[in-house]
């Protein structure tokens, strides 16, 4: 008999919790999550932060894998959504390592920043958020993010449209934001103070290390 973890049960209770939902394309896809998982666990991660909440996917695959007394701080413009996969992760028992808190996340941020205490203090990052403002999110948690933390961010290859011309065909929700995220993987490249790798899990995520 295989051996299921308590990890890979969660994760799949909470994907078919939600997975009716009109919205579930939005939710990190599952190879995805078990990357962010092993990442933490590698890092040896216990201050956290999650940019974009949805259901909660990425922020349980967090949670599961950080220590007793690991935080992660959890933004997000809806609670709804968050509510959905809470009993789930209620259940898991990893609740109390989530400090959720509600509204737009450049604020939040930029109160974080306001503190000097809070600079250079977070382990992990992780972004899936509005992508016309990734850039904006880049510049503030670079700084949050201690040097050699990591901060991941997704979608980055847009459903592939990144590496084909622009009159390729496309939806329109896909087009919308193509040149955002062009645009956000230039700004990556460009930044001397983070050493970048780039992986085809999922829609694409982007691990960038603090080096200075």
């Amino acid at each position: 008999m295989k051996r299921k973890s308590k990890t890979f049960i969660s994760l799949t209770k909470l994907s078919l919790r939600v997975m009716h939902y009109i919205r579930y394309m939005m939710a990190t896809p599952g190879d995805e999550g078990q990357l962010i998982n092993m990442l933490i666990k590698l890092i040896n991660a216990k201050n956290t932060m999650e940019i974009g909440v949805y259901t909660g996917y990425s922020l349980l695959s967090t949670a599961l894998a950080l220590p007793s007394d690991g935080k992660v701080l959890a933004l997000d413009v809806s609670r709804e959504y968050y509510e959905l996969g809470l009993p789930i992760i209620e259940k898991a028992r990893v609740a109390h390592k989530i400090d959720f808190r509600q509204g737009p996340a450049l604020p939040l941020l930029d109160e974080l920043l306001q503190d000097e205490y809070n600079k250079e203090t977070f382990d992990f990052v992780y972004v899936d958020a509005d992508k016309d403002n990734y850039i904006n999110y880049h510049k503030r948690v670079v700084e949050l993010v201690k040097v050699g933390g990591l901060v991941a961010y997704d979608n980055t290859l847009w459903s592939g449209s990144v590496a084909v011309p622009s009159d390729a065909p496309m939806t329109s929700y896909v087009r919308n934001f193509r040149g955002h995220v062009i645009e956000f993987n230039k700004h990556l490249a460009q930044d001397l103070r983070i050493q970048i790798c780039q992986l085809s899990v999922g829609d694409g995520i982007t691990l960038c290390r603090r080096i200075i």
